[in-house]
């Protein structure tokens, strides 16, 4: 008997009808067995083309007694059910051959092990109607008794069963084949044929690093089989490939079930009780399918590929602090299929907002920040949150630690926003968001050689973010390149996404050519902090862009020689507002370094707030009018390049890290750091333009970035 009907059950119980034994087909769907009765089974292709006629009948109408083989080939999902039809009927010699996907220890359990004889089949068969299946090649069929050598049961079936092979070692197949299933299951979420994905070497390691999960787990050595090798998985790709390209079958079954049968597949059946990173995220994306939330696209296989890189060179660089699994997107728009990670302290629903620390809230988010709103209606896939320092205040909690630098992970990636500079920087993705109060966009963005904007204040909309200081906070961008800077911000500060904004969030600047008049800001330059090795980069880009026919000026507006002045003002405002955001939450979980700058900004007085504000508006006055015969202004990003540790922000001992940066998030000015060539570790070039005028801020960064594009050092 052979219960099922489909792609496997219709192949086997067609062949032994055809050579002559007595077959009974059992399938749960009318349809089929109507077809069969009346026409017979059909197989048809490139390997065989015959018509069979045995009997068929639903499950209800089974014998009651089956003293016989059983072969069962149910979709995985459906093996409770078809263990049901079996329970009290199978009696004497009766035993039931599994030929179903996945590994077998549901239904061996169900049928009672000493029944179950274990199977392993590849014929690339698709069910094209009822009764009518298409066999796509020839391939293994290998049958054994699960705990031992073959039987003569074994022996028996196998000389019954064309093509059929008997072996003693069935588990290493079925464990090569659960390995090679889970890399079909990777391919079924796009449209693209099965032979086109295993060529391609966008995806060779997702689909090594899938197979690799299963054979992580197996208990008995994996065996070659049909070009899949356990011990050479890149080669057998090429392989697969080839195997693939001469089949009939295009794609695999769960692909068919979800883009043609439009019904529920059989992956969490089959992956479900395995652990692994990538295989839950194939089978969330899979369900997610099945619920009409995604079709089957390129984009999926892309993002499988993201998260590969995500967990592969995040945790290294602890750079990752959540996972979004088949995140929510429309299907359309500016950022359709592209990755982008998240700041953790920015509410992402259904994640946790840690705010890097232990004190944080650690249910999920109930609802997403509405910048997190506008990227999914861009079509971007938010993927991932990113590491950061504690509550963005400038220390790392020691049980979370700092994020690593990928260009010298002795080295820090900066803060607060490090993790997505770090992911970015690493080629996990290449658009990410982060916050800046002080430059901590800017400051990991030099540090790792990526491209970091803080906008116009305002300009981007805050709610939903974790406040640090909201008259300094900016939510900026973290990217590989500055147009995927300018791509994000035209979305999360898009005025047509969510209807009209506040007043305080201003026009993004329209802007023609790019800036061509640089105002150098000398005396950053020659700032004590600046070390050789970032002078002599910025003095060689500067050179380089005068080449160009760039018009480079020095300015010495008043601002810059009271830069420690700024200092002081920047860390009386964050620390009194950050203490103010704070007050009254238990904070003996926190850092001591975060306490200590709540401590300090208890001790700011109301007088001394009042005129850090003050000290602002003449700040602010000033950057205008230094902009004034000038498109942009120009300088270090930051003095140094990627230090051990981070250094403090706003108590402990003057480091200058934020000396540059910080003057903008007091006036709101947009400033952008882009990266410059460097002999060492990176060097950043931070450039600032006028408030609203944020395009034409980025299409002078864009000049300066294809200007220095020849001389960029390797990454």
């Amino acid at each position: 008997m052979v219960l099922g009907c489909g792609a496997i059950g219709g192949t086997v119980a067609a062949g032994l009808a055809r050579d002559g034994h007595d077959v009974l087909v059992s399938d749960s769907d009318p349809a089929v067995v109507s077809a069969v009765n009346s026409a017979g089974l059909r197989i048809c292709g490139p390997v065989e083309q015959f018509t069979a006629y045995p009997r068929a009948v639903v499950p209800d109408a089974l014998p009651a007694v089956l003293d016989f083989p059983v072969l069962l080939a149910v979709k995985a999902h459906q093996t409770a059910a078809a263990a049901g039809v079996l329970t009290g009927r199978l009696r004497g010699d009766g035993f039931v051959v599994l030929l179903q996907n996945g590994l077998p220890w549901v239904a061996a359990a169900a049928v009672g092990r000493d029944r179950a004889v274990g199977a392993v089949v590849n014929f690339g068969a698709d069910v094209l109607e009822p009764g009518v299946v298409l066999r796509g090649n020839r391939a293994s069929f290998l049958i054994g008794e699960l705990d031992g050598p073959p039987s003569g049961r074994v022996q028996s079936l196998a000389a019954d069963l064309a093509d059929a092979v008997a072996t003693s070692e069935i588990l290493g197949y079925i464990w090569a084949k659960e390995a090679y299933g889970a890399t079909l299951a990777a391919t079924a979420v796009s449209d693209l044929e099965i032979h086109a994905v295993f060529a391609d070497p966008a995806y060779r390691r997702l689909l090594t690093a899938v197979a690799g999960e299963v054979l992580a787990q197996t208990p008995v050595r994996a065996l070659p089989l049909d070009g899949f090798d356990p011990a050479d998985l890149d080669g057998s790709l090429d392989r697969m490939a080839e195997f693939n390209r001469r089949s009939a079958k295009t794609h695999s079954g769960i692909y068919r079930d979800l883009a043609i049968r439009h019904r529920p597949t059989e992956v969490e059946a089959i992956l479900g009780s395995l652990p692994g990173f990538l295989l839950r995220r194939i089978t969330e994306l899979i369900k997610a399918i099945e619920r009409g939330e995604r079709s089957c696209s390129r984009a999926n296989l892309d993002l499988l590929a993201s998260y590969e890189r995500l967990n592969r060179l995040g945790p290294p660089l602890n750079a990752v602090a959540s996972v979004a699994g088949a995140p929510r997107r429309t299907a359309h728009g500016p950022l359709a299929g592209q990755p982008v990670a998240v700041k953790d302290i920015i509410a992402v629903a259904g994640l946790p907002t840690r705010c890097g620390s232990p004190a944080s809230d650690p249910a999920p988010a109930s609802a997403d920040a509405p910048l997190v709103s506008r990227l999914r209606a861009a079509g971007a896939e938010v993927f991932a949150t990113t590491q950061c320092l504690e509550y963005a205040a400038g220390f790392a909690h020691p049980d979370i630690g700092d994020t690593r630098n990928p260009r010298d992970p002795s080295r820090t990636s900066g803060g607060s926003s490090g993790g997505s500079a770090a992911l970015v920087a690493a080629g996990v993705c290449e658009l990410a968001i982060g916050t800046d109060t002080g430059g901590s966009v800017r400051i990991p963005a030099s540090y790792c050689g990526v491209v970091g904007l803080k906008p116009t204040y305002g300009l981007v909309p805050v709610e939903g973010v974790y406040p640090l200081s909201p008259s300094c906070d900016h939510v900026g961008t973290l990217t590989a390149t500055v147009a995927g800077a300018a791509a994000l911000l035209s979305v999360i500060a898009s005025l047509a996404a969510e209807g009209p904004r506040p007043a305080r969030e201003p026009r993004l600047g329209l802007g023609g050519v790019p800036s061509r008049t640089i105002g150098v800001l000398a005396a950053q330059l020659a700032d004590p902090s600046v070390t050789a090795e970032v002078r002599r980069a910025l003095t060689a880009a500067f050179d380089a862009l005068t080449a160009a026919g760039w018009e480079l000026r020095e300015i010495h507006p008043p601002w810059l020689s009271e830069l420690p002045r700024w200092e002081g003002t920047l860390a009386a405002i964050v620390a009194h507002e950050a203490y103010q955001v704070h007050r009254g939450r238990d904070t003996g979980q926190y850092a001591a370094g975060t306490q200590a700058l709540l401590d300090f900004g208890r001790s700011v007085t109301p007088a001394q707030y009042a005129l850090a504000q003050a000290d602002r508006e003449i700040l602010r006055a000033q950057v205008d009018a230094s902009l004034d015969g000038v498109d942009v202004l120009a300088g270090p990003t930051v003095g140094y390049c990627a230090p051990e540790q981070d250094p403090p922000f706003g108590v402990g001992d003057d480091n200058g890290e934020g000396r540059f940066t910080g003057p903008y998030n007091l006036t709101g000015h947009p400033a952008v750091s882009i990266p410059v060539p460097a002999a060492g570790l990176p060097v950043g070039l931070q450039l600032a333009g006028r408030c609203g005028a944020d395009l034409a801020l980025l299409r002078a960064a864009a000049g300066m970035e294809r200007t220095l594009a020849g001389k960029q050092a390797a990454p």
